[in-house]
């Protein structure tokens, strides 16, 4: 309730061309401290929350109120599910699950489609993992599978990176999108399910099709496997903090066991290191858990009744709250106790998953605060007017907005938050299903050509051993392919929805 009080106690001054130029200065602070000042993107967005408040004469107490209101409502809202998706992926790497998960697959299918598997086993356990920590657990097992059957790097590497980065961007309980959802006010499990349909052929065309074409144009030398401390020492200087065995060997989650089939074989306290290796099926429903329930919630609010008994038996247990903790106990048994974790490890596991997304719920909940400051300005009112004017699709201005932002400060999560504000007064006269393809739109404009600027640029160049060039040329590409098929999917969408 805190930033509705904020919004009507801002009195802007109504002059579009002061608006304007305030939202100009406070985003471009912010693209200059990011990207020149290097200054942290938590900072950047309280210092351009300022500056747009002093430009477009708002008083500094109504900035203040407003922007501590869009934090608390950011972090009340998204915080906790970004924490629980943190446990899941802190117990599904740190088991072995997500090893387990590829290798069930890659074994097991002949090398022509492996570029296909590795597409779909990436989304798969992209789910519920944050793309950084994803690539450092698929890497060693892409160049393994590249190496093992004489494939090009690239065909096998790319179906992989498309993989993590469409469910990154499009699909939650990723940061990206819960932060969307939440500004809009869209529904979760009506975007979930559009998410998941617009991955399909995302996926696809930026995945396996495109690894195939570029795999031939960009030839690349397998750089030697990064397995054992390698894997490990890169972890550590990440968002997202690996630990040591006991026997100084990198945690099975980050990729360090040099086959993560042969867990059982470890030395050390079994209360500390994985005994067994996880089931498959096991790890699987765990990943999917959240998932099928807010699916499952979704799907009783299209079909059945407000009153029908199963409808709000499904609204409490697909809750996104209720649908996550329920993925984190689950963990704890599928993915602890099955495989020889004792209860101190389990714990350590969960806890030791929370430190490495502070800077992410910081970024998250000071672009909730930026975002809110838009809004109560009146930038929001001022930009639905304009499309209004241009008759320009609202689907397409979130997509170009939140382009515009990526491009300028190389971030996808400032990209979303920013887009969102501006854009989310449009969202009120709409009706549930385009709000949610809104979402969506935002998702895909945020991930639009990576370049020297993302942090995700650097990590991918450095894995694959490739060149500023070869990186733009794939990874770049690759992303902005996922932009843009990710937009073309949302328009088709919209047209039968």
């Amino acid at each position: 309730m805190m930033h509705l009080l904020a919004a009507e106690a801002i009195d802007h001054t109504g002059n579009d061309w002061q608006l304007v130029l305030a939202a100009l200065l406070g985003i471009a602070t912010v693209v200059v401290l990011i990207t020149w000042l290097k200054v942290h993107p938590f900072l950047a967005l309280i210092i351009g929350s300022g500056v747009l408040g002093a430009v477009s004469a708002v008083a500094p107490t109504d900035v203040v109120t407003s922007f501590s209101g869009g934090v608390g409502t950011t972090v009340g809202g998204v915080g906790l599910l970004i924490a629980l998706g943190a446990m899941i992926g802190g117990m599904l790497a740190e088991s072995g699950g997500a090893n387990a998960v590829v290798h069930a697959f890659t074994d097991r299918v002949p090398p022509g489609r492996l570029p296909w598997v590795m597409g779909g086993v990436a989304a798969l356990i992209g789910i519920p993992l944050f793309f950084e920590v994803g690539v450092v657990l698929l890497v060693p097992i892409v160049l393994l599978a590249a190496a093992n059957t004489r494939q090009p790097v690239l065909r096998v590497g790319i179906p992989a990176l498309a993989g993590l980065s469409v469910l990154h961007g499009l699909v939650p309980p990723h940061p990206g999108p819960l932060v969307a959802i939440d500004a809009l006010g869209a529904d979760l499990g009506r975007t979930l399910i559009f998410g998941l349909i617009a991955a399909i052929p995302t996926v696809v065309v930026a995945g396996p099709l495109f690894g195939e074409f570029i795999s031939r144009r960009v030839p690349l030398a397998a750089p030697r496997a990064l397995v054992g401390a390698g894997v490990g020492d890169r972890a550590t200087t990440g968002d997202e903090p690996r630990e040591a065995t006991p026997a100084g060997r990198p945690a099975t989650g980050a990729g360090g066991v040099d086959d993560p089939r042969d867990v059982d074989a470890l030395d050390g306290d079994p209360r500390t290191t994985p005994r067994r290796r996880p089931g498959l099926g096991a790890t699987v429903l765990t990943v999917l858990l959240p998932v099928l329930l807010m699916l499952l919630r979704a799907i009783g609010e299209l079909t059945l009744d407000e009153d029908n008994g199963l409808r709000s038996f499904l609204d409490v247990i697909g809750t996104p709250v209720i649908a996550m903790l329920a993925g984190v106990v689950l963990s704890m048994f599928t993915l602890g106790a099955a495989v020889g974790f004792g209860r101190e490890r389990i714990s350590a596991t969960l806890g030791g998953s929370l430190p490495g997304i502070a800077g992410i719920l910081l970024i998250v909940a000071a672009g909730g605060g930026f975002k809110q400051v838009l809004i109560d300005a009146g930038v929001g009112d001022l930009v639905g007017r304009f499309a209004q004017d241009l008759n320009l699709s609202v689907l397409v201005l979130g997509w170009l907005v939140a382009v515009g932002i990526r491009l300028a400060t190389g971030s996808a999560t400032v990209a979303t938050i920013t887009a969102a504000g501006i854009v989310s007064p449009l969202a009120e006269g709409l009706d549930a299903s385009t709000v949610a393809l809104l979402v969506l739109a935002i998702g895909a404009g945020s991930v639009f050509f990576s370049h020297v600027n993302d942090a995700g640029f650097w990590l991918v160049k450095e894995y694959f051993g490739m060149t500023v060039g070869q990186t733009i040329a794939s990874w770049s590409v690759m992303e902005t392919l996922i932009s843009v098929v990710g937009l073309l999917a949302v328009l088709v969408l919209s047209l039968v929805v």
